[in-house]
């Protein structure tokens, strides 16, 4: 029967290796735990440490921010002065604006 089928004489030589390499691509690329599902995982792992090392950082500088707002009076009202547009009842506020309208624009109207 070996002289016949050629494919199956080369399966009965070498049958244990065709486990082991078919073990191995099972294991390496289909199955639920294989390397490439590993490899993404770390990937992603690394990039959300990376994540919670900006947003400690953010948390430090809001800390800071928070601190300096609880021991100084005076930052209250700058804060108010330069993000809410807060003013003192003798005061007048003038909100100077970078924006240009670009020539685009001024054609097109």
């Amino acid at each position: 029967m070996s002289r016949s089928n050629p494919v199956w004489s080369f399966i009965s030589h070498n049958k244990y290796w065709l486990v082991i390499i078919i073990g191995l691509l099972i294991t390496g690329v289909v199955d639920e735990n294989s390397f490439m599902k590993r490899m993404k995982l770390d990937m992603q792992i690394r990039e959300l440490k990376e994540q919670i090392d900006v947003y400690n950082a953010q948390y430090a500088k809001d800390q800071a921010k928070l601190k300096d707002i609880r021991m100084n009076p005076s930052s209250i009202t700058k804060i108010a002065r330069e993000r809410y547009f807060m003013k003192a009842d003798d005061e007048d506020i003038f909100v100077l604006s970078d924006d240009l309208p670009s020539p685009a624009n001024e054609t097109a109207k």
